[in-house]
């Protein structure tokens, strides 16, 4: 037993999942359409030779039964690889992730359908009253960096926060740090937190901004997810109970709503998530778990359908991780994967439901194919039998099946 590094690629999916067409979805696939952009594009294929090594396209081609443009003569991967389906409904962040952790979502979140006036207005009235609020703007599905150019003015001049949602189970909160203050905000999600027991959302979200309506507005990196607990034991969990330590970094905390993590570590841009996983690996005993999450692939390029960023973002990625192979020591596990997909080339800005990889490395562990499975639970089982943890509720050891 030494270490467990799981990296989560937030929305790389790799082809539409089985149940996709009942999302919307069919056809998403977030690595094979920018591998494809690429390729026609005059920057050339997508270079992702790292992840290549770790056998990511050939994951890709069992998931959807073809290579990716660029990626049609590979090498054999020095890994063990292969492809995750979902088995909880839904698209979300906070299942991906619980599920990998060996808890699967039995009763999906809820969510907001309705694209206008899409909160219940007894909800918004009851926040407005503990909040001590003037009212709130926006209360509609929408993009996050749209709405506040559009309403971001108003907000400073009126002093009512932006609320919004999306096909994913959230209520965001979107204020200006300055005018309206950042612990005001936070303050307004734990009272949202509360208030939305009922309608069992997954997650609150705190959306900063700053800026001026003469110039724009921009986000911060001070976001902070109000999630729900998980519903049962995850490999969190597990890890803490035996005495070892709990490293998260980046989202991974507020995912899991703290629960289960003994370290935590902020970071905002998947360089500073580099350097902290780095710096957990450092002081990492035995036992011990790292997950780091590299929202920006996500928040920054998924959902806002940007092509050539996502790219560029993939690119820089994987430069990076041939550091992070040399800093594993003999006996340490790294495990790479994504909680749902984002493609950039779909229609709308939300979540797609799709396959994700599942990657595994360790100095000296024989690389081998892993096959389709049919959990992400899978790879939390994995990570458990690595780390001497008795099996989780859920899923099937990668490792020895």
């Amino acid at each position: 037993m030494a270490r467990a590094v799981w990296l989560v690629m937030d929305s790389f999916g790799i082809g539409n999942a089985p149940d996709a067409a009942a999302y919307g979805d069919a056809g998403a696939d977030t690595f094979g359409h920018i591998a494809a952009a690429c390729a026609r594009a005059p920057r050339g294929p997508l270079r992702l030779p790292n992840l290549t090594r770790l056998g990511l396209p050939q994951a890709h081609a069992l998931a959807t039964g073809a290579p990716a443009a660029g990626f049609e003569q590979v090498p054999a991967p020095e890994a063990l690889w292969g492809c995750m389906a979902e088995r909880a409904s839904g698209k979300d962040t906070p299942s991906g992730h619980w599920e990998t952790a060996g808890v699967v979502l039995e009763v999906p979140f809820g969510l907001f359908d309705a694209p206008e006036h899409s909160f219940p207005p007894e909800l918004l009235a009851a926040l407005i009253d503990e909040a001590r609020l003037p009212g709130v703007l926006g209360n509609c599905h929408a993009s996050g960096t749209e709405i506040i150019q559009r309403l971001g003015a108003e907000h400073i001049a009126s002093g009512k926060p932006i609320v919004y949602t999306s096909a994913d189970s959230v209520f965001q909160i979107a204020a200006h740090e300055q005018h309206f203050g950042l612990e005001r905000l936070y303050e307004i999600c734990l009272i949202a937190r509360r208030l939305l027991a009922p309608w069992n959302i997954g997650r609150v979200i705190a959306r900063p901004f700053i800026g001026t309506p003469e110039a724009g507005f921009t986000r911060t990196g001070n976001r902070h997810d109000y999630a729900l607990e998980p519903p049962g034991h995850t490999l969190l969990d597990a890890v803490c109970a035996t005495g070892h330590a709990v490293h998260a970094i980046g989202k991974i905390s507020d995912i899991f709503a703290a629960r289960g993590v003994t370290r935590k570590r902020l970071a905002s841009g998947h360089d500073a998530l580099f350097e902290a996983t780095f710096a957990a690996l450092a002081e990492a005993a035995d036992g011990d778990l790292i997950a780091t999450n590299f929202v920006d692939f996500d928040s920054v390029y998924g959902h806002r359908r940007d092509v050539p960023g996502y790219a560029a973002a993939l690119e820089h990625f994987d430069a990076r991780l041939p550091a992070l192979l040399d800093a594993l020591r003999p006996g340490d596990l790294l495990a790479i994967s994504a909680d749902h997909g984002c493609d950039p080339t779909f229609p709308g800005s939300d979540h797609t439901r799709e396959q994700v990889p599942l990657l595994a490395f360790g100095p000296g562990l024989p690389a081998r194919a892993l096959g389709r499975r049919t959990s992400f639970a899978d790879l939390g089982q994995g990570l458990a039998t690595h780390l001497g943890l008795p099996p989780l509720a859920a899923g099937r050891c990668f490792l020895t099946e």
